[in-house]
């Protein structure tokens, strides 16, 4: 209520992932990916992680059992390696790109028989259907497809995956619509965002060399997303929107969320909320219901 007031815009529902077991919508994933290497019967598991999803498989391989390796880029700030280690994962910093790790463990995972539990390829059917059910706690509570939901986005499978959720919502007869899907990311440094606003056909890959991170955007920016293309056809065809966010925007956001509703959030967390208040003070958002997805605790 009290960002509600602050923005003169009704009806916002805040879809907070911190409260899952490491903190983000990672577990949703990581856990699934758990399950699948237990069915298969793979002792190991190894991904490329920024931090969350580290952290999030760490958690969810100790519970299963199982062994896990992460490679976790050399020039990233992540304080998330200690609780890694805690949950007694394997963690080795590589010298490259988040990008070059993702390529290194998957050859890691073909070379020793290891599950590979990183994003895109053979795993995007499995992480799209664990994020769909995002799209169905929302109807739980709204009982309809709010008129926007606003996602912030990296690899582009959130997205993607609460598009379809509420696709095959409204297929079935539940919903009277599906909502308008509203991407946010660091400011130049996405390449759905960037595909997006050039009306590109497919997500095309930034120039590694102009990206740069902080320790704010380090869980957003990246120059390939694994699962672009699914998440740019759902912007698309939904009628969506795509934002570049600043690490002010994004900082300030996360200051007035503990001040105004007691919500402790991850500025990387808070991209798409930037972008459903920029698009509403640009043009006044019609009475109805709005849905933000804040990803994670800070």
């Amino acid at each position: 209520r009290n960002l509600e007031r602050e923005h003169n815009l009704r009806q916002i529902y805040l879809k907070f992932e911190g409260s899952n077991p490491s903190g983000t919508q990672k577990d949703r994933i990581a856990f699934n990916q758990c399950h699948d290497a237990l069915r298969r019967g793979y002792e190991t598991i190894t991904l490329a992680s920024c931090g969350n999803y580290g952290a999030a498989m760490a958690l969810a391989s100790r519970l299963a059992g199982i062994r896990c390796v992460i490679y976790i880029p050399e020039t990233y700030h992540t304080k998330r390696t200690t609780e890694m280690e805690e949950h007694g994962a394997v963690v080795l910093r590589y010298q490259g790109s988040y990008e070059e790790s993702v390529k290194f463990s998957m050859q890691e995972a073909i070379n020793n028989e290891w599950y590979d539990a990183n994003p895109g390829g053979s795993n995007t059917p499995l992480q799209l259907m664990s994020y769909s059910e995002i799209a169905n706690e929302i109807y739980d509570v709204l009982r309809d497809a709010p008129r926007i939901v606003a996602v912030t986005v990296s690899n582009g499978t959130l997205l993607a995956g609460i598009y379809r959720g509420f696709v095959s919502l409204h297929k079935r007869g539940k919903t009277s619509r599906i909502p308008m899907m509203m991407a946010a990311s660091s400011i130049h440094k996405n390449p759905i965002i960037y595909s997006f606003q050039k009306a590109l056909e497919n997500c095309t890959d930034l120039v590694p060399e102009k990206i740069r991170e902080t320790k704010i955007n380090e869980p957003l920016i990246n120059w390939h997303s694994f699962d672009g293309d699914e998440a740019l056809y759902a912007i698309r065809q939904s009628g969506g929107l795509a934002f570049n966010i600043s690490d002010d925007k994004m900082s300030k956001l996360t200051r007035q969320l503990k001040e105004k509703e007691g919500l402790h959030v991850l500025p990387a967390a808070t991209a798409g909320l930037a972008a459903l208040l920029e698009f509403n003070g640009k043009r006044a958002l019609d009475p109805d219901r709005y849905v933000v997805i804040l990803t994670g605790k800070k």
